[in-house]
């Protein structure tokens, strides 16, 4: 006779034993907190930054506000901010950023040093046509 062994699905199910609890989720740090941005100015509430007129400290995650704050700049309510991610994340939709030719993976700030850049290039390539004789 051979006895088979118990799967760890055929222990959870007997009666009379605990399951192990789910190991702890270590903590965002304020870097990787998401950030919202207000609908009616485009205020950004950045975790790591806080706000300092209504004397929240930085690493406070929005979800952690008090209920009755609101936007410093036009007071509008919570309910009016959209969540926009970390900052400093590649915008657009994870599943596009591998499509392209490495610019999807840029972040914001990256890709106004592209496009600036260019113009910048393009404009000093059109001023020295003028020392052509």
């Amino acid at each position: 006779m051979s006895a088979e062994p118990e799967t760890s699905a055929d222990l959870s199910e007997s009666p009379g034993t605990t399951q192990s609890p789910s190991p702890a989720i270590a903590p965002l740090s304020p870097e990787e907190m998401d950030c919202y941005e207000c609908r009616s100015c485009g205020y950004s509430y950045e975790p790591i930054k806080g706000d300092s007129r209504a004397k929240i400290p930085g690493g406070t995650p929005f979800e952690d506000l008090p209920l009755n704050w609101r936007c410093p700049v036009c007071s509008a309510p919570k309910k009016q901010f959209s969540n926009i991610g970390p900052v400093g994340r590649p915008s657009g939709f994870k599943e596009n950023l591998n499509y392209g030719l490495g610019v999807n993976r840029l972040t914001p700030g990256q890709k106004n040093v592209l496009i600036f850049g260019g113009l910048a290039l393009a404009f000093l390539f059109f001023i020295s046509l003028y020392g052509l004789k």
